[in-house]
């Protein structure tokens, strides 16, 4: 086999690891990661050999959203559609389980949003300043590849669009809840979708590169009890920002 192929194989492979880590329960077999102690950020990379790009990778996420190039960047095109609603608490965030049929064009590519997650503080700071929460929506094309949209959140006014979804946040590790009724993700984004844009990771195990980030400039807002409820069932679940290293950092104009 050639080396290229064999490269390529074992990319596709890691960010399917990648994707299985969105979706994985705590109860599942593997090493047990947190943010916290002996089991947090700062060891993730020496727990398994699937981990490793978690201390030794030269693109990974999250990112302070500082120093940015601003260049003439394509309109990220959000094809949203209705789904019902599933939330699970996978013990390391609250994720909603998105029905199919919802996607983005990036760079002329289609990507399909699989499910949308909530961080609390922050993962990205812009210019250093954290945000309350930030919800990181997943999505994936026919090659495996990842891109994900990260929506800051910022404390101000009640956001009745989040109503449904935190009526029923499950508060306890791998409980699910659904609920007959509809929610659409593109209620959920701020109007202004200028962004930033960045090559990435994962910001969980195990760490996976190759990850194409778009976090959108403008923060939605959420009320104080909106944000501490949140903050009650996972109390701080956000990886610290990671290092540029040589990569650029673009900005829509």
């Amino acid at each position: 086999m050639r080396a290229g192929k064999r490269l390529l194989i074992a990319a596709a492979f890691a960010l399917g690891l990648g994707l299985a880590a969105f979706t994985v329960q705590a109860g599942d077999h593997g090493p047990h990661w947190g943010y916290e102690g002996d089991h947090g950020p700062d060891h993730w990379g020496h727990m398994a050999a699937d981990f490793k790009a978690c201390s030794e990778g030269k693109t990974q996420s999250p990112i302070d959203l500082s120093n940015a190039t601003p260049e003439a960047l394509s309109e990220i095109k959000f094809d949203y559609k209705a789904s019902k609603l599933n939330v699970v608490n996978n013990g390391h965030t609250v994720q909603v389980n998105y029905d199919g049929g919802s996607s983005v064009e990036v760079d002329g590519s289609e990507y399909k949003l699989v499910q949308f997650h909530f961080h609390t503080p922050s993962e990205h700071t812009v210019d250093g300043k954290s945000y309350g929460n930030e919800m990181h929506l997943v999505h994936k094309n026919d090659k495996g590849q990842l891109a994900v949209v990260g929506v800051l959140i910022d404390k101000g006014a009640e956001n009745a669009a989040y109503k449904a979804i935190w009526s029923n946040l499950p508060e306890v590790a791998n409980d699910k809840k659904s609920a007959d009724v509809d929610i659409n993700a593109a209620l959920l984004l701020p109007e202004e979708k200028s962004y930033f844009t960045y090559a990435g990771s994962l910001t969980t195990p195990p760490c996976s590169e190759s990850v194409k980030w778009i976090v959108l400039k403008s923060p939605i807002q959420m009320s104080d009890g909106q944000i501490e409820a949140i903050q009650k069932i996972m109390h701080k679940n956000n990886r610290p920002v990671q290092k540029m290293h040589d990569r650029k950092l673009k900005v829509s104009k």
